[in-house]
């Protein structure tokens, strides 16, 4: 997982998770393992970490009122999926089919 982007590349034919994270977060650990067996089972998911204190802007404008924040967005860039807390890896997976 990229963790300082605070831009979201354009990716074709992938779906785009942003994990939002902060500093001594323990549920953002789990979190990130969700995210690692995703990647892992379905190549097509690309996830990009921003931690909230070094990315304010971008996260006030996303509405991230808690850590971890997962946002699963469609390649227009239409959000289709939002988890405030550790998402389960069905619904990870899920909602990166949605955005495929």
């Amino acid at each position: 997982m990229d963790t300082t982007p605070a831009v979201v590349p354009e990716v074709t034919g992938k779906a785009q998770l942003t994990l939002y994270t902060s500093a001594f977060c323990e549920p953002c650990m789990q979190t990130r393992a969700v995210l690692a067996e995703a990647t892992r089972l379905a190549p097509r998911i690309v996830v990009t970490e921003l931690d909230v204190a070094r990315h304010l802007e971008r996260a006030e404008h996303d509405g991230i009122r808690s850590t971890p924040t997962v946002i699963v967005e469609a390649a227009d860039g239409t959000e289709v999926f939002r988890a405030e807390g550790v998402p389960t890896l069905a619904q990870v997976l899920a909602a990166a089919a949605t955005a495929l």
